[in-house]
């Protein structure tokens, strides 16, 4: 009686829920039918004509320029934005979320601004593009619940993944749809990728149980023509589309998926209710009427609560419904003798829930295995970004430690010996001043070994292309041993001179600045070891779990997919040291 209770309260929320947005919807078309000036004025400010009005011009709190130009419908004001942005502003600034979690694509597809999205398009990458909101949705998903299908074409044709994104409850854009009932949009989607019609939200409800749900017959027939496997689908409840259907009010949504699975009108929820218990709860009459006219209709079925429909009628007081169910031979299941088939029919059932289960979990296991390959691939781009840019930076740091080697060996301190007339006994014309103190003998290796490795490593980064991703990273970590080398030699060499420059008496500053140049330098370096040794024991033990995961033979495939994303997060969410 408390499942029972609770499941009536949480249905009843529901259809509160959907009479909300029924009234918002009517004071929103209402309002904009009263103000025709308004809407004229608005939209001869903004640049672009909108198709519709949704939401009033107002921005929100950490809008950017391209947001407000999006908002207002100003092509103009966008096309110069992003052609005068720079390469790494530019994906900031598309990337960039206000307050509401909306980036300048989102806002712009919700105000349906085509041209406008036609033009950011081309510039947003798949990851950027499926940025969410805080309301769960992306791009696509709010033009595909206003039901805008030109703006979900283009978002579509730029990138067709997009349609296999969800929202935190697992919804995808074509559920969204379905349950506002934009068939133009069903059918779209449907045509990109039938099994999108397969995909359960968290509580195992398919786009066709929203559908159905929501009385929207052209829809129902839509995704029953591509996939009509969904009809007999269950949620966590264990409901079908028929039991949601028989909770609203359209009858033709009932024959419909009756003749899609004439089976289906017998299935049972968790609770052992028929759409017969349902559709009598709820006070359907002309539903009723219509299921017993079914003659696969079993109107001996009773419930887990020992109720036939009969008594569901008597308990809800329901006098009309009950005359209905009298009138076609329904009893109460008091009245009627108990079957000597109970055990079979329940085993029966039992399979039958067995069944959908497993379909259902190998449905998720599957999607789910998908968007981690998703993930996988938009993580191992930004892995060879990130190796190319550190490359890059080698490249540049090489050339500047070889300019400061090659420049300091000729600008020591005390000059060289250039007057021909003047050449002082024991030294040569050209010869450094200083050239015969240790410390200037020190600075001079030490400064020749780096300035040639530094020019070693420009000769092999302009000289060698690499295109596999694991040799790539192999020649990045010698490259960056030798840069670290090159550091040190000309920390050395700097150290050296730094005591001829004090001069005797001050050569306590000279051994200050030693202590902390070694301190800094030791630090650093030793943090940098630690890194590269504490990531090559995480990638072993990586390989390990791998090989031992592939070794066992008796873990279940749900496991082994958890395995796997497990195996990805604990990959990927270090930073990574070469």
């Amino acid at each position: 009686m408390v499942l029972e209770q609770e499941q009536e309260e949480e249905e009843e929320k529901e259809e509160a829920q959907r009479g909300f947005n029924l009234e918002r919807d009517s004071l929103r078309l209402l309002n904009s039918m009263a103000t025709p000036t308004v809407q004229q004025e608005a939209a001869a400010v903004a640049a672009t004509p909108r198709k519709k009005m949704t939401k009033q011009l107002t921005g929100k709190r950490d809008d950017t320029t391209l947001h407000s130009a999006a908002r207002a419908g100003n092509l103009a004001l966008i096309k110069d934005t992003l052609s005068g942005a720079e390469e790494g502003q530019l994906h900031e600034l598309l990337a960039k979320q206000n307050q509401a979690g909306e980036t300048a694509l989102y806002v712009a597809a919700e105000y349906g601004y085509v041209d406008l999205v036609k033009e950011m398009i081309r510039y947003y990458d798949l990851a950027d593009a499926g940025i969410k909101a805080r309301n769960g949705f992306d791009a696509l998903h709010i033009a595909a619940k206003q039901g805008d299908l030109d703006v979900l074409k283009i978002l579509m044709e730029a990138h067709p993944e997009l349609s296999m994104t969800v929202d935190p409850s697992n919804t995808t854009a074509l559920h969204t749809a379905s349950t506002q009932g934009h068939t133009e949009i069903v059918k779209f989607l449907l045509e990109a990728g039938s099994s999108l019609a397969t995909i359960a939200r968290s509580n195992g409800k398919t786009a066709l149980h929203s559908a159905a749900r929501n009385g929207h017959l052209a829809v129902v027939k839509a995704l029953l023509e591509k996939e009509p496997g969904v009809v007999t689908r269950t949620d966590k409840k264990g409901q079908t589309a028929l039991h949601m259907a028989v909770k609203g009010q359209n009858l033709e949504v009932v024959e419909e998926l009756i003749k899609g699975d004439p089976s289906s009108v017998n299935m049972i929820d968790n609770k052992g209710n028929t759409a017969l218990h349902i559709a009598t709860r709820k006070g359907r009459a002309q539903i009723v009427k219509l299921l017993l006219g079914q003659k696969e209709t079993d109107t001996t079925a009773v419930n887990k609560s020992g109720e036939s429909a009969l008594d569901t009628a008597e308990k809800t007081g329901n006098s009309e419904i009950k005359a209905i169910l009298s009138e076609h031979g329904v009893q109460s299941a008091k009245a009627m003798k108990p079957k000597p088939t109970t055990a079979a029919r329940e085993l029966k059932q039992t399979v039958s829930d067995i069944k959908h289960e497993v379909h259902y979990q190998l449905e998720h296991t599957r999607q789910t295995r998908k968007r981690v390959q998703g993930i996988a691939k938009r993580i191992n781009k930004m892995h060879a970004e990130g190796l190319n840019n550190a490359i890059n930076s080698t490249t540049v740091v090489a050339v500047l430690i070889a300019t400061v080697a090659f420049a300091a060996i000729f600008t020591v301190p005390g000059q060289f010996v250039d007057d021909p007339k003047n050449i002082p006994k024991g030294m040569s014309l050209g010869e450094a001043n200083i050239a015969p103190t240790a410390a200037f003998i020190i600075f001079i290796v030490f400064d020749s070994i780096a300035l040639f490795i530094s020019l070693a490593v420009v000769v092999v980064q302009t000289s060698i292309v690499v295109i596999e991703s694991k040799a790539k990273k192999q020649m990045m970590a010698i490259i960056n041993k030798l840069m670290w080398l090159a550091c040190v030699l000309i920390t050395v060499a700097f150290l050296a001179l730094s005591f001829i420059v004090v001069g005797k008496d001050q050569k306590w500053l000279a051994i200050g600045v030693t202590v902390i140049g070694t301190t800094i330098m030791a630090t650093t370096l030793g943090l940098m070891c630690y890194w590269v040794i504490r990531h090559r024991i995480e990638a072993s033990n990586l390989r390990s779990i791998r090989k031992s995961s592939m070794g066992s033979r008796s873990r279940s495939f749900s496991v082994s997919v958890m395995s796997d994303t497990e195996i990805l997060n604990n990959e990927y969410k270090k930073m990574y040291a070469i």
